[in-house]
Order: C-alpha cells, then sequence, then structure tokens
C-alpha cells in the first residue's frame, strides 16, 4: 500500500480526514511547509515551514519551553495522572519478549500489546477503553546512532494512548484534544509551540489518518487513527475503528529539561556517574551547540560520519573537543542505552545468543565490551546494572525480583567475550597487515563466523567507520520467519468436528462418517482421536476396523488418516483409540510442564520452553538456557520434579477469555507459543504452573508416578534438550538401567558394593595396556613404514601406497604414515580401515609428493559416500559404502596420475 497516495488522497479531502473540533475552538491555522509541501497545523501567523525544516528544530535544546522540569519516571506520572484523571485506565507494560505474536521476536509499538493474530487477520484485545501504557518498545535498526545522535534509543518507553471509539472510547476530537491539553496543562507548553502535521499510517491491511504533534521540530506523539481496510480507492470501513497514539516518554522529559541529549535526562544518575568515574569535563556549552547541530543534520546526510563532520565544524569544536570530550561522551551514553535494554530483555525472559532475538543482545552487550576496551575504561556492570533498576524501578517495580538473574547473564557472556578477545584480536591485527578493505558483507562474516564485532574492527584501525547498514543488514539476517508447509485439504462446507477429547472423552465411540478424501483420509462429525498439535503426537486405534495411524486438525476439522479400506460416506460407523498410548502419551504432556517450571525454579526465570514433544515412549523439552547443564543441575531438576510427583496436586483445566486469562497468570502461559483463538485453555498445577495448552493430561501429578531426566545436550546456542521419561517408561528405563549394571558387575567379576572401585581397576588397566600399546607402535613403525615404501606403486615422481585394513586401527596408520612420509617426502600413504560397519580414511602426504593430502582425501570419501579433509599433510575422513572400497583406491590413483601427467 503507497503511503504517499493515500497521504496525497487524504490531504486532498482535509475536512474528511482532518477536520478537528479543537483546530477550528483554537483557531489553529492549515498550512503547506514552504519546502516540502507537507501540510500542519499551526496557531503561529508566522510559520511557513513545517517541524522538519523549520528555522526553530530543535531550539529548545539550552532553552526548553516550559518552565517545568520532568525526568523520565517523573514524565511519566505526569503523563499517567492526566490520562487517569480524564477517564483511562493505567495498565502495567507488557513484557518486551513478544511471546504472544510469533512474527515477532520483541514488542515494538505499544500498539503491539493489544493485538493478537488470528489465521491471516489481527484483531484488537484491549484490557480496558480507553487505556494508557508506559510501554518499553525495543528496536535494533539503527543502534549505530545510539549515543551519537542525542535521541537514539534501542529501547524507548512509547507511551501507549489508546482507544476504540464506542460507548466507552473516543475518536479523533476528543484524542486531538486530550493530547493538546497534556502538553499545554500538565507539561505547561504554549499553545503557540505546538504543531499538527497530516500524516497517513498504512500496515497488515489496514490504513487511516494521523496527526504528528510537535513542539520545537521535536515530534513527541503521533496519533493514529486507523479506520479503513482494503486498498485506496477500493476500501471500506473497519468494524473496529481504533485510535493508536505513541508518545515518547524520553522526548517528553527531554522537551522539559533542555539538556544537550535526551540521553542526559533519561538514564537517572547513571550518567553522572559514569562522568565522575572517568573524570570526563563537559562543557554545557558547546554540547548544546554540538548536538542541536547533530539534531538538525541528521536528515540531510545519508551517512552519519557526515552528519558529524557537519557538527563539529558548525559547532567549532576542537580535536581535543572531540577526543577527550565527545567520543568518551557518545561512548557512555551508548553503554547506558544497550545496558538499560539487556535489563529490560533479561528481566522478561530473552537470552544474549546466536539465534533469533537473542542475537540482537549479544551484539549490543559486545558493542558494551567493546567500547569499554576502546576507551580504556575501568566499570562495574553490577554497580551500573544497580543504579539502573533502582531508578527505573519507581516506574516498573517488577525489574527489581530479576536484579541477581540480570547480573549472572550478563556476567557470563561478559566472560564468553573476554574469552574470545584473543582470537578476534588474532583475525583483526592479520586483515590490518593485509591492508584489506571490508565492506559490509565481509564484517558480517567476521561476526557471523568468528564474533568480530565492527566496533572491535574501528579500535584497530581496520576501518575508520563502522557502516550504517551494518546493524540493520545483520538485525534482518536473524529475523527471518520460518514457514511451516503442511498439505492443504478443500474443506469448504464441512462442519467443525465436536472434540470428545475435551469433554466427556470416550475410548469407544460410533460417529458419522462426513467425508472421504483420497481414499485414506476420514472425517468424522465427532471424534475422541486427539489431533497432532502442540507438541502432542497424535492418537492411534482403529475406525470401523481399521488401522488410525495420525490424526491432524485443519482449521476446526479433524482429519484421521487411516491404512486400510475406507469407510462409506454417510455411515455410522465405530472407533475406538488405543487406550495405552494415550495413557503414556498423557503422562508425558504433563510431565513436560512439570519438568519445565522444576527448571525454571532451578536454574533461573530465563527458563522458558522452547519447543517440546511428547511421545508415548518419551517426552523431550527444549529449554532456553545459557550453558549446558552440568550433572548436578540435572539430578536437581529430576528431584524437584519428583517433588511435585510426590506432593500429588490436582492438575485442573478451564477456559478462559484470551485477555482475561492474560491479565490473570500473565504471559508466562505462553510456553508452548502463540495462542491463535480467543477462548484459552489453561491447565494449572496448582500454584507450581500454569499455562496454556491444547494437550491431554493426567488429574494429578501422583499419576506421573515417577519421571527420570534420560538425557542432556545443548543443541543450540541458548537452547538446552532435555529428553525425559515417566510413569511406566520410567519404570523400564530404570529397570533396564539396573540390568546394565548387573551385567557390568558380572564382567567385572565384582559385586554391586566393590562395583566402582572394580571399575576404577578395570580403567587402569586399560590405560596401561594402551600405554604399552602405544610404545609398541613407536617401535614398530619405523620398519612398518620402510614395508609400505617398498610396498608403494610409483607414479613418475610420486610414491603411492595404499592398504585396507581389518585389524589394525588408525593410530597404528597415523604413526606409520607420519614416520613412511618423513623417511619419503614423494610418498602418499592412504590406509582405509574398516571399523564398525563403516570406513576411516587416513591419509598422508609428503613434501614433495605433489598432492595434498586433505584433497585426496575428499576424493576418496565422496566415492564411499561420505566426507573429509584436512591439509596439504595430513587428512582424515570416513564413509559407509564397503562395496566401492575398489572403486574408491581406482579412483584415487587416477586422481593421482592426472595431476603428475601420467
Amino acid at each position: 500500500m503507497n503511503k504517499d497516495e493515500i497521504l496525497a488522497k487524504f490531504s486532498s479531502e482535509p475536512d474528511r480526514y482532518y477536520k478537528i473540533k479543537l483546530f477550528e475552538e483554537q483557531g489553529f491555522a492549515r498550512k503547506s511547509c514552504v519546502t516540502c509541501k507537507r501540510f500542519f497545523w499551526t496557531l503561529d501567523s508566522n510559520r511557513v515551514a513545517c517541524p522538519d525544516h523549520a528555522d526553530d528544530t530543535y531550539s529548545f535544546i539550552g532553552n526548553p519551553p516550559t518552565s517545568k522540569r520532568f525526568d523520565y519516571t517523573e514524565a511519566w506520572k505526569q503523563v499517567e495522572s492526566f490520562f487517569v484523571k480524564n477517564g483511562h485506565t493505567s495498565i502495567s507494560r507488557y513484557p518486551v519478549v513478544c511471546r504472544w505474536r510469533d512474527d515477532l521476536y520483541f514488542t515494538i509499538a505499544s500498539i503491539v500489546d493489544f493485538q493478537r493474530v488470528m489465521g491471516s487477520k489481527v484483531v484488537f484485545e484491549f484490557p480496558a477503553n480507553p487505556l494508557v501504557v508506559p510501554q518499553t518498545c525495543l528496536r535494533f535498526k539503527d543502534i549505530e546512532n545510539v549515543g551519537v545522535t542525542g535521541r537514539h534509543f534501542s529501547s524507548f518507553c512509547m507511551i501507549g494512548q489508546h482507544s476504540i471509539p464506542n460507548n466507552k472510547g473516543y475518536w479523533k476530537d476528543e484524542c486531538v484534544d486530550l493530547d493538546y491539553r497534556l502538553l499545554t496543562e500538565s507539561f505547561g507548553i504554549n499553545k503557540n509551540e505546538i504543531t499538527f502535521v497530516e500524516d497517513v499510517w498504512a500496515g497488515g491491511g489496514s490504513f487511516g489518518s494521523s496527526l504528528e504533534y510537535y513542539v520545537r521540530g521535536l515530534e513527541l506523539g503521533n496519533a493514529v487513527f486507523t479506520e479503513f481496510q482494503g486498498e485506496l480507492g477500493n476500501h471500506t470501513t473497519l468494524d473496529q475503528k481504533i485510535i493508536d497514539m505513541g508518545a515518547g516518554l524520553e522526548r517528553f522529559a527531554w522537551i522539559t529539561m533542555g539538556t544537550p541529549t535526551a540521553y542526559d535526562c533519561c538514564f537517572g544518575p547513571i550518567t553522572q556517574k559514569l562522568f565522575q568515574k572517568i573524570g570526563l569535563d563537559t562543557d554545557s556549552v558547546k554540547l548544546t551547540k554540538y548536538f542541536t547541530e547533530i539534531a538538525r543534520n541528521l536528515e540531510k546526510f545519508q551517512d552519519l560520519s557526515q552528519v558529524r563532520k557537519a557538527a563539529i565544524k558548525a559547532s567549532h569544536l576542537s580535536e581535543r573537543d572531540l577526543v577527550k570530550m565527545i567520543t568518551p561522551l557518545e561512548g557512555l551514553y551508548m553503554i547506558a542505552d544497550h545496558l538499560r535494554t539487556l535489563i529490560f530483555a533479561i528481566s522478561d525472559g530473552a537470552l544474549p545468543s546466536n539465534v533469533g532475538g537473542g542475537y540482537n543482545l549479544r551484539i549490543i552487550l559486545r558493542r558494551i565490551m567493546a567500547t569499554i576496551d576502546r576507551l580504556g575504561l575501568k566499570l562495574d556492570l553490577d554497580e551500573l546494572i544497580d543504579s539502573h533498576i533502582d531508578y527505573l524501578k519507581k516506574t516498573y517495580p517488577e525489574l527489581e525480583q530479576y536484579r541477581a538473574e540480570v547480573k549472572t547473564i550478563i556476567g557470563i557472556e561478559v566472560g564468553r567475550y573476554h574469552e574470545s578477545k584473543s582470537r578476534m584480536e588474532k583475525i583483526a591485527q592479520n586483515l590490518k597487515s593485509q591492508k584489506k578493505t571490508l565492506n559490509v558483507d565481509d564484517m558480517i562474516r567476521l561476526y557471523e563466523s568468528d564474533g568480530v564485532t565492527p566496533d572491535y574492527l574501528k579500535e584497530y584501525d581496520v576501518i575508520s567507520e563502522i557502516p550504517d547498514s551494518f546493524y540493520s543488514k545483520l538485525s534482518d539476517l536473524h529475523q527471518s520467519e520460518k514457514k511451516k508447509t503442511t498439505e492443504e485439504f478443500d474443506l469448504a462446507g464441512i462442519p467443525e468436528t465436536d472434540l470428545l477429547f475435551y469433554k466427556d472423552d470416550p475410548v469407544k465411540f460410533d460417529a458419522k462418517v462426513l467425508k472421504v478424501i483420497k481414499n485414506k483420509f476420514v472425517i468424522l462429525d465427532r471424534t475422541s482421536f486427539y489431533a497432532r498439535g502442540g507438541g502432542q503426537e497424535p492418537d492411534h486405534g482403529k475406525i470401523n476396523g481399521q488401522d488410525v495411524i495420525d490424526v491432524t486438525k485443519h482449521g476446526n476439522v479433524v482429519l484421521h488418516e487411516i491404512k486400510g479400506i475406507s469407510p462409506k460416506e454417510g455411515d455410522i460407523i465405530p472407533c475406538e483409540i488405543e487406550e495405552s498410548r494415550r495413557a503414556n502419551i498423557t503422562k508425558h504432556h504433563t510431565s513436560t510442564h512439570v519438568v519445565n517450571s522444576s527448571a525454571r525454579n532451578v536454574l533461573g526465570s530465563w527458563v522458558w520452553q522452547h519447543s517440546a514433544f511428547k511421545e508415548k515412549d518419551y517426552g523431550r523439552l527444549d529449554i532456553t538456557h545459557h550453558s549446558s547443564l552440568s550433572d548436578e543441575e540435572v539430578r536437581k531438576i529430576e528431584s524437584f520434579a519428583n517433588g511435585v510427583i510426590q506432593k500429588n496436586l490436582p492438575v485442573t483445566i478451564q477456559e478462559y477469555e484470551r485477555g482475561q486469562a492474560e491479565q490473570t497468570f500473565g504471559f508466562r502461559i505462553y510456553q508452548g507459543g502463540v495462542v491463535p483463538v480467543k477462548s484459552v485453555r489453561i491447565v494449572k498445577i496448582e500454584d507450581f504452573d500454569v499455562e496454556a495448552c491444547g494437550g491431554t493430561h493426567v488429574k494429578r501429578t501422583g499419576e506421573l508416578g515417577l519421571i527420570k531426566i534420560t538425557k542432556s545436550e545443548r543443541i543450540q546456542d541458548g537452547v538446552i534438550r532435555l529428553e525425559f521419561v515417566s510413569g511406566q517408561a520410567a519404570i523400564d528405563f530404570v529397570q533396564k538401567q539396573e540390568g546394565d549394571v548387573m551385567s557390568i558387575i558380572k564382567l567385572l567379576g565384582s559385586n554391586r558394593e566393590k562395583l566402582v572401585k572394580s571399575f576404577e581397576h578395570a580403567m587402569t588397566d586399560s590405560e596401561y595396556t594402551k600405554k604399552k600399546l602405544k610404545q609398541l607402535i613407536k617401535r614398530t613403525s619405523t620398519t612398518s613404514a620402510k614395508q609400505a615404501i617398498e610396498a608403494s606403486q610409483n607414479f613418475g615422481p610420486v610414491k603411492f601406497y595404499h592398504t585396507v585394513d581389518e585389524e589394525l586401527d588408525e593410530e597404528f596408520h597415523i604413526a606409520v604414515g607420519d614416520e613412511a612420509i618423513k623417511q619419503t617426502p614423494t610418498l602418499i600413504y592412504c590406509a582405509l580401515i574398516l571399523k564398525d560397519s563403516g570406513i576411516r580414511i587416513i591419509v598422508f602426504a609428503g613434501e614433495q609428493a605433489k598432492f595434498k593430502a586433505g584433497d585426496l582425501v575428499r576424493e576418496i570419501s565422496s566415492k564411499l559416500g561420505g566426507s573429509g579433509g584436512g591439509d596439504a599433510r595430513f587428512g582424515q575422513g570416513g564413509g559407509k559404502d564397503t562395496a566401492k572400497l575398489a572403486d574408491a583406491i581406482a579412483h584415487a590413483e587416477s586422481v593421482i596420475k592426472k595431476t603428475v601427467n601420467l
């Protein structure tokens, strides 16, 4: 949808789209900007340009337009008080981690709080009407500007003023009147200073007019009136119109304080603490001039470095001013901003990582560390975290309970950064010595593969400036959605299936066949067969005597895939689910909830379910956690889970309206992902766990019997996989372990009491034997190497020896091959070792062999259905196809001959 076309259309009919009662009452005049022609409304008869092109743009810096002074927290109190007095409900911020939208990682605007995706539509669900919310938002597109421009943040508070124009809410006239009175009455701004600019908003198939309001060139807010859908000219009015007024809290504080930057009045005492720690001496006159020029020039140049150069020149800063004041200031502001963002994100359950939204968090943390290193700062991040939370908790009291956990996560990430510094230093030095010119893609590859930040490259003078597009391009790479492909069916006209498994859930039932698709997909009018969903595998059983092998849900219709003869449409047929399979899967599903909450209790609040799988034989749970789990941590989680079982807590299931569920239980309910329906099924294990879930569950935790965690592994950065069994599957697992232990006892000729000691003795004997074997190999390798050389084939200037060995392992051939090429530098030594139904490939190439060992390994392994590699001297790999051993050797000989021109 073309916004310019919409704006042109709307601006051509101002009485229809921009006529506001306040404008008429107060005498606002509509004017067209002499520079850009945009329309704006003003009480100033002398104003001829819009805020972007007016002479007074950003003139509030050093000269605020009001005698009232409010910092960040005080500004919110003023805003909240005003709207509450005027009939609005003040609600707490939503998490910055957008759990209720699967298309967003982070909350990017206040209106997102109330958007819910249902199919292809976005619907709005407000907990009150009208309302106001101090919503913290995260955006990472312009992080290179943070600290530099005086007004860019990676996290900011969007004051959300929202209304549905019904008998409770209001529409344009009252919205603009409220915003005008907020500025004039609560913030003491002269009405002649206020300018409204005509604009439009479009997104998600909807659009509407909007009015941005400015004071001295600073946009404070934007009132969006979403009222249409479709394409311009062929559009219709929405059934549910929405007012989406978003204003920047940081800007409200800035306009009253008039500080050189918005950072100076929005981070509380932390900025002064930072200045004192490094002994920074600031000149407010110079800073006021410099940052005013930055603000005015930001839209005039494409490159941020050009903006800085222009501002430096216009404000007459010396090189000393730049080095001693501006550069350190930019770094300190950026550190304060990025740290605040991390506090909000980690408190709301996000973890820095190499995947998804966590990628952005790791980027900004590494920017903090690179800046600390570049400026040679000695900063205690824990102390700075405390300063931020002490200040922010006045507005966001929930941050207090996560103070220790924020420090833990950031401490771990700082440690990882320091561990990687030596590697980054080597890479940077190498690039500098090569005098290589890096483009944005080069820098992204360096960060992706080696974790080298552009800030670090700048510190080492590998690059002079960080490209403006670097962070936005990097962010885009990790924001792509994964689309699931599902088989499509024509289900038009078929009524929704009556889901008996949510009701009395009979094991046996009769049902009417509504439709049969492709002679194997059966649609019934009702069913007890649970369809695959939420990580829970489907029920199996019988339909009309035929096996049910899969069950899937498409919209509100359940399809049963059968193996055998299809029933006739219209028939009433008998159905029966496999009871034992359902019972086991059900136990593993409830166990997933128990293990998930147990892990959170043991490890920390950052633990969320990443994904899950529940089958009859076992359960699998992927959780968000920063590091691999130790054996002790796994034991603690298992012990905690079994404690919940022993308490025999009731498991209750109740339907809630989605908004009510969110307000009652919070967004922790979305462990299994987004719920795309208005009615939410809440599964509650007393006061221990509560989740939105559509799966089947036991009545009490005692029915689970036992939970045994069988495996723990780190499957990707920030995600740990736990595999477990419960109920009968857990008992079977324990009994198998017991049997394995008894077998080991018998093999060792020991007993249970002496098992550990007997094993230690056996291991000692094994190590002694290995040591002796290595000594024997070393002694015989010289002789064996000579034998190999003598048996080798002459291919012109090189010799080639190959062997297929079923007895001796790679350790022997590594020793012999190494010795052989020392004796004969023209030799290529190749051993194919048959081991565990596979093939191990070992290749050595002498200095004069004219062929790289790694290349030959790749050639051979490709013929054997495997892979491998190495360097010029040594290579190794593997394969599976033993039937092609002769072909692989012949291919190797052919490649060598071709290389030496034979």
